[in-house]
Protein backbone atom coordinates (compact mmCIF):
# COMPACT_ATOMS: atom_id res chain seq x y z
CA UNK A 1 0.00 0.00 0.00
CA UNK A 2 1.34 3.72 -0.98
CA UNK A 3 1.90 5.78 1.90
CA UNK A 4 -0.63 8.54 2.33
CA UNK A 5 -0.31 11.67 0.81
CA UNK A 6 -2.72 14.64 2.21
CA UNK A 7 -2.61 17.63 0.32
CA UNK A 8 -4.27 20.78 1.36
CA UNK A 9 -5.36 24.15 -0.31
CA UNK A 10 -2.13 26.37 -0.05
CA UNK A 11 -2.78 29.84 0.17
CA UNK A 12 -0.02 32.04 2.50
CA UNK A 13 1.73 28.90 3.50
CA UNK A 14 1.84 24.95 2.40
CA UNK A 15 -1.29 23.63 4.06
CA UNK A 16 -3.02 26.12 5.37
CA UNK A 17 -6.24 25.07 3.74
CA UNK A 18 -7.04 28.77 2.15
CA UNK A 19 -9.52 28.74 -0.61
CA UNK A 20 -11.64 30.69 -2.47
CA UNK A 21 -15.29 30.25 -3.29
CA UNK A 22 -17.84 32.58 -5.59
CA UNK A 23 -21.49 32.44 -5.41
CA UNK A 24 -24.62 34.06 -5.95
CA UNK A 25 -27.60 34.52 -3.44
CA UNK A 26 -30.90 35.60 -4.13
CA UNK A 27 -30.58 38.77 -1.96
CA UNK A 28 -29.91 42.91 -2.37
CA UNK A 29 -25.71 43.97 -1.30
CA UNK A 30 -25.59 44.86 2.01
CA UNK A 31 -24.25 43.86 5.92
CA UNK A 32 -27.37 41.21 5.53
CA UNK A 33 -26.39 40.01 2.72
CA UNK A 34 -22.34 40.06 3.87
CA UNK A 35 -23.70 38.35 6.75
CA UNK A 36 -25.30 35.53 4.84
CA UNK A 37 -22.70 35.36 2.29
CA UNK A 38 -20.24 34.37 5.56
CA UNK A 39 -22.55 31.74 6.99
CA UNK A 40 -23.81 30.16 3.89
CA UNK A 41 -19.47 29.82 3.70
CA UNK A 42 -19.53 28.53 6.72
CA UNK A 43 -21.64 25.85 6.18
CA UNK A 44 -19.84 25.02 3.34
CA UNK A 45 -16.74 24.11 6.30
CA UNK A 46 -14.59 27.67 5.97
CA UNK A 47 -13.30 28.52 8.81
CA UNK A 48 -13.00 32.34 9.36
CA UNK A 49 -14.79 33.26 6.04
CA UNK A 50 -14.20 36.89 4.31
CA UNK A 51 -16.19 38.37 1.75
CA UNK A 52 -14.25 39.91 -0.66
CA UNK A 53 -16.48 41.03 -3.63
CA UNK A 54 -19.70 41.60 -3.05
CA UNK A 55 -21.58 42.79 -6.35
CA UNK A 56 -25.46 43.40 -7.74
CA UNK A 57 -25.66 40.75 -10.48
CA UNK A 58 -29.32 41.61 -11.12
CA UNK A 59 -32.60 43.05 -9.59
CA UNK A 60 -32.73 40.44 -6.93
CA UNK A 61 -29.16 38.96 -6.73
CA UNK A 62 -26.37 39.50 -5.38
CA UNK A 63 -22.59 37.62 -6.53
CA UNK A 64 -19.85 36.72 -3.63
CA UNK A 65 -16.35 36.01 -3.74
CA UNK A 66 -15.43 34.45 0.03
CA UNK A 67 -12.33 33.61 1.24
CA UNK A 68 -11.09 31.21 4.11
CA UNK A 69 -9.92 28.07 5.93
CA UNK A 70 -11.14 25.27 4.78
CA UNK A 71 -10.41 21.74 6.86
CA UNK A 72 -10.27 19.22 4.41
CA UNK A 73 -7.59 17.48 2.66
CA UNK A 74 -7.43 15.12 -0.26
CA UNK A 75 -5.30 11.71 -0.23
CA UNK A 76 -3.98 11.68 -3.73
CA UNK A 77 -2.34 8.11 -3.07
CA UNK A 78 -5.47 6.07 -3.44
CA UNK A 79 -5.82 8.15 -6.47
CA UNK A 80 -6.79 5.77 -9.79
CA UNK A 81 -7.75 7.92 -13.18
CA UNK A 82 -7.35 6.72 -16.89
CA UNK A 83 -4.95 8.38 -18.27
CA UNK A 84 -4.20 9.35 -21.63
CA UNK A 85 -1.37 6.90 -22.89
CA UNK A 86 0.03 9.13 -25.77
CA UNK A 87 2.82 11.31 -25.44
CA UNK A 88 2.93 14.83 -27.81
CA UNK A 89 5.71 14.16 -30.67
CA UNK A 90 7.21 16.88 -32.17
CA UNK A 91 5.31 17.33 -35.95
CA UNK A 92 8.49 15.98 -37.72
CA UNK A 93 8.05 12.69 -35.42
CA UNK A 94 4.35 12.76 -36.52
CA UNK A 95 4.61 13.54 -40.36
CA UNK A 96 7.71 10.26 -40.00
CA UNK A 97 5.24 8.01 -38.35
CA UNK A 98 2.24 9.07 -40.70
CA UNK A 99 4.10 7.70 -43.61
CA UNK A 100 4.41 4.50 -42.79
CA UNK A 101 0.14 4.30 -43.38
CA UNK A 102 1.20 5.38 -46.82
CA UNK A 103 -1.95 7.93 -46.76
CA UNK A 104 -3.44 10.78 -45.26
CA UNK A 105 -5.21 10.44 -42.32
CA UNK A 106 -9.13 11.26 -42.80
CA UNK A 107 -10.19 13.69 -39.76
CA UNK A 108 -14.21 14.65 -39.92
CA UNK A 109 -14.96 16.85 -36.48
CA UNK A 110 -18.03 18.80 -35.23
CA UNK A 111 -19.55 20.06 -32.73
CA UNK A 112 -22.71 18.64 -32.12
CA UNK A 113 -26.28 18.37 -31.57
CA UNK A 114 -27.23 22.12 -30.66
CA UNK A 115 -24.07 23.24 -29.91
CA UNK A 116 -23.06 26.37 -31.76
CA UNK A 117 -19.47 26.52 -30.07
CA UNK A 118 -16.82 26.15 -31.98
CA UNK A 119 -13.84 27.28 -30.81
CA UNK A 120 -12.27 24.07 -29.43
CA UNK A 121 -12.93 22.31 -32.55
CA UNK A 122 -11.77 25.53 -34.66
CA UNK A 123 -8.77 25.45 -32.33
CA UNK A 124 -7.75 21.87 -33.30
CA UNK A 125 -8.47 21.36 -36.67
CA UNK A 126 -8.05 24.88 -38.59
CA UNK A 127 -4.98 26.08 -39.81
CA UNK A 128 -4.64 28.82 -37.15
CA UNK A 129 -4.79 26.37 -34.65
CA UNK A 130 -4.29 27.21 -30.83
CA UNK A 131 -1.99 28.96 -28.29
CA UNK A 132 1.06 29.48 -31.16
CA UNK A 133 0.32 25.76 -32.41
CA UNK A 134 -1.19 24.94 -36.04
CA UNK A 135 -4.27 22.66 -36.50
CA UNK A 136 -4.71 19.34 -38.17
CA UNK A 137 -5.00 21.45 -41.37
CA UNK A 138 -1.33 22.78 -41.38
CA UNK A 139 0.07 19.04 -41.20
CA UNK A 140 0.60 17.39 -44.42
CA UNK A 141 -0.82 13.72 -43.16
CA UNK A 142 -4.07 14.88 -42.26
CA UNK A 143 -6.78 15.40 -44.24
CA UNK A 144 -9.14 17.60 -42.03
CA UNK A 145 -12.59 18.49 -42.21
CA UNK A 146 -14.00 21.19 -39.98
CA UNK A 147 -18.33 20.40 -40.25
CA UNK A 148 -18.81 23.07 -38.13
CA UNK A 149 -21.32 24.07 -35.64
CA UNK A 150 -25.11 22.40 -34.58
CA UNK A 151 -24.18 19.11 -36.89
CA UNK A 152 -26.42 16.16 -36.22
CA UNK A 153 -24.85 13.17 -35.05
CA UNK A 154 -27.14 11.44 -38.35
CA UNK A 155 -24.64 13.96 -40.35
CA UNK A 156 -21.25 13.70 -39.01
CA UNK A 157 -21.97 9.69 -39.51
CA UNK A 158 -22.87 9.99 -42.80
CA UNK A 159 -20.04 12.45 -43.73
CA UNK A 160 -17.58 10.20 -41.79
CA UNK A 161 -18.99 7.04 -44.25
CA UNK A 162 -18.63 9.25 -47.28
CA UNK A 163 -15.01 10.35 -46.54
CA UNK A 164 -13.74 7.30 -45.31
CA UNK A 165 -13.01 8.75 -41.85
CA UNK A 166 -9.82 6.84 -39.77
CA UNK A 167 -11.25 9.57 -37.00
CA UNK A 168 -14.28 11.72 -35.82
CA UNK A 169 -13.74 14.28 -33.59
CA UNK A 170 -16.47 15.96 -31.41
CA UNK A 171 -16.65 19.31 -29.40
CA UNK A 172 -19.14 19.65 -26.48
CA UNK A 173 -19.04 22.84 -24.40
CA UNK A 174 -22.85 23.06 -24.01
CA UNK A 175 -23.23 21.00 -20.68
CA UNK A 176 -26.59 21.96 -19.35
CA UNK A 177 -28.69 18.95 -17.47
CA UNK A 178 -25.76 16.86 -19.06
CA UNK A 179 -27.09 17.09 -22.53
CA UNK A 180 -23.40 17.01 -23.77
CA UNK A 181 -22.95 13.20 -22.35
CA UNK A 182 -26.68 12.11 -23.81
CA UNK A 183 -25.36 13.97 -27.28
CA UNK A 184 -21.86 12.04 -26.90
CA UNK A 185 -23.29 8.68 -25.91
CA UNK A 186 -26.15 8.57 -28.99
CA UNK A 187 -22.96 9.71 -31.86
CA UNK A 188 -21.44 6.27 -30.18
CA UNK A 189 -24.56 3.97 -30.17
CA UNK A 190 -25.48 5.25 -33.50
CA UNK A 191 -21.81 4.40 -35.20
CA UNK A 192 -22.29 0.53 -33.90
CA UNK A 193 -25.68 0.50 -35.00
CA UNK A 194 -24.08 1.46 -38.38
CA UNK A 195 -21.70 -0.73 -38.42
CA UNK A 196 -18.70 1.52 -37.93
CA UNK A 197 -17.87 1.71 -34.93
CA UNK A 198 -14.98 -0.51 -34.73
CA UNK A 199 -13.30 0.85 -37.79
CA UNK A 200 -12.45 4.56 -37.00
CA UNK A 201 -11.05 6.44 -33.96
CA UNK A 202 -13.95 8.60 -31.74
CA UNK A 203 -12.83 11.66 -29.89
CA UNK A 204 -14.78 13.76 -27.75
CA UNK A 205 -13.45 16.99 -26.37
CA UNK A 206 -14.99 19.86 -24.21
CA UNK A 207 -14.36 21.77 -20.90
CA UNK A 208 -16.17 19.48 -18.90
CA UNK A 209 -14.54 16.73 -20.55
CA UNK A 210 -11.61 14.04 -19.51
CA UNK A 211 -10.36 11.21 -20.75
CA UNK A 212 -11.91 9.36 -18.41
CA UNK A 213 -16.00 10.44 -19.05
CA UNK A 214 -15.08 9.99 -22.68
CA UNK A 215 -14.03 6.10 -21.95
CA UNK A 216 -17.11 5.42 -20.37
CA UNK A 217 -19.17 6.83 -22.34
CA UNK A 218 -18.04 4.79 -25.56
CA UNK A 219 -15.02 7.07 -27.05
CA UNK A 220 -11.66 6.21 -27.84
CA UNK A 221 -10.12 9.11 -25.58
CA UNK A 222 -11.37 12.60 -23.59
CA UNK A 223 -9.39 16.21 -24.15
CA UNK A 224 -10.17 18.47 -21.94
CA UNK A 225 -9.44 22.64 -21.80
CA UNK A 226 -6.02 23.41 -22.94
CA UNK A 227 -5.81 20.87 -25.32
CA UNK A 228 -3.42 21.81 -28.00
CA UNK A 229 -3.17 20.29 -31.64
CA UNK A 230 -0.47 18.38 -31.81
CA UNK A 231 -1.49 16.28 -28.29
CA UNK A 232 -4.44 15.41 -30.77
CA UNK A 233 -2.67 14.48 -33.75
CA UNK A 234 -0.01 12.57 -31.51
CA UNK A 235 -2.76 10.33 -30.55
CA UNK A 236 -3.80 9.93 -33.99
CA UNK A 237 -0.78 8.96 -35.29
CA UNK A 238 0.40 6.87 -32.79
CA UNK A 239 -2.88 4.95 -32.27
CA UNK A 240 -3.41 4.35 -36.16
CA UNK A 241 0.39 3.24 -36.77
CA UNK A 242 -0.07 0.83 -33.84
CA UNK A 243 -2.86 -0.90 -35.80
CA UNK A 244 -1.89 -1.21 -38.79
Amino acid sequence: MAPRDILRAYGDREGDGMVQMSFTLRVLPGDRAREAAKRFAEAHGLREPLVTAMEQASREHTYFVVYGHSQHGVDVSDIEVQELAAQPLTRDDIEAQAKKLGRKIVVVGACTGSDAHTVGIDAILNYKGFAGEKGLESFKCFDAHNLGAQVENAELCEKAKALGADAILVSQVITQRNCHKENAAALVEMATRQGFRDKVILLLGGPRIDHTLAVELGFDAGFGPGTKPITVASFLVERLVGRA
